[in-house]
């Protein structure tokens, strides 16, 4: 839906943003909208699907994409996240392609950077992380580097987490979008559903709070949402691929389910301005990452709402 000029010379446009795993695109969509949309942790790969974003400024709205992290597929659930990452090439106004300052540039970088092909868009090189550079003389060489390896629009080096350079990225990024209208309301902030966000905020602590062998074989459904006036009543279940990963979760005495829960659960209610109840199961769901009918139950855009088969859950 398309809403009304803010006045003569109103620019809006969509911006994705590109990477490889880890390089802070999710921090930096949040940073820049103001508020938390995509989860975050230390562990690649997590973003699986592209959310969209919405930054209202003087004069401009810009609508941000965040894209999966830009890596090898080896399975149909990584082809499907580069999928995602190509289509969001097309149709851009703007791309910032982010970079970890604090990490080399390789030949995985140069092969990353190969999905740009010959974009038409105006692309940014961001140097994300600089709060954690000492030594900033590093940058130049460093973009150097990665200037020899393409020639960027613009280099910017950025931290997500004091904030400093982000007005010079939105700043750089109205100057390139094209007159238009506002196509949200000024309060509209994502596409996400809540429900879709509740899983997320579910997995991210999954991510955090379990071992390196279980992050990737993680997926949340919410089952079953129920609201009140005080209260919002949630049901979900963690799919994992093996027994042992089911066990990884849920801990001892169901201790690491449990603050899995909690976690989450206080990041919905400071999110969602109200009371929660949550309540978490754990099933196996083996190789879900090749099946692609779960994939798609998983994914809120091609909800399936297929009853799937699996084993039954014996903790809370």
């Amino acid at each position: 839906m398309v809403h009304e000029r803010r006045g003569r010379g109103f620019r809006s446009g969509y911006v994705s943003i590109l990477g490889r795993p880890n390089a802070g695109k999710s921090t930096l969509l949040n940073a820049l909208v103001g508020a938390k949309i995509a989860i975050v942790s230390e562990k690649p790969q997590t973003t699986r699907a592209s959310i969209q974003g919405v930054l209202n400024a003087p004069g401009a709205q810009i609508l941000f994409v965040d894209t999966p992290g830009i890596h090898k597929s080896t399975t149909l659930i990584n082809r499907r996240m580069m999928e995602t990452v190509r289509e969001a090439l097309d149709d851009r106004d703007v791309l910032l392609y982010l970079a970890d300052c604090t990490a080399p540039c390789t030949e995985q970088d140069a092969q990353a950077l190969d999905v740009l092909g010959k974009v038409s868009a105006p692309v940014l090189l961001l140097l994300t992380k600089i709060d954690r550079l000492a030594d900033k003389r590093l940058l130049l060489p460093l973009i150097e580097q990665y200037k020899a390896l393409r020639e960027f629009d613009d280099y910017m080096p950025v931290s997500s987490v004091t904030g400093e350079g982000l007005h010079q990225v939105r700043d750089e990024i109205i100057k390139r979008l094209p007159e238009g209208p506002a196509y949200f309301p000024p309060d509209y902030l994502t596409d996400q559903p809540e429900r879709f966000l509740a899983a997320e905020l579910i997995r991210e602590q999954v991510l955090r709070e379990t071992r390196q062998e279980v992050p990737h074989a993680v997926a949340v459904l919410v089952d079953q949402w129920t609201e009140t006036p005080k209260l919002t009543r949630i049901a979900a279940t963690i799919y994992v691929e093996r027994p042992g990963q089911k066990a990884i979760v849920i801990g001892a005495k169901g201790a690491t389910l449990k603050k899995i829960g909690t976690l989450a659960r206080q990041q919905m209610e400071a999110i969602f301005e109200r009371k929660i109840f949550l309540e978490l199961f754990v099933k196996v769901q083996r190789d879900w990452r090749e099946d692609p009918q779960f994939l798609k139950t998983i994914d809120w855009r091609t909800m399936a709402g297929t009853e799937l088969d699996t084993e039954p859950a014996s903790d809370q």
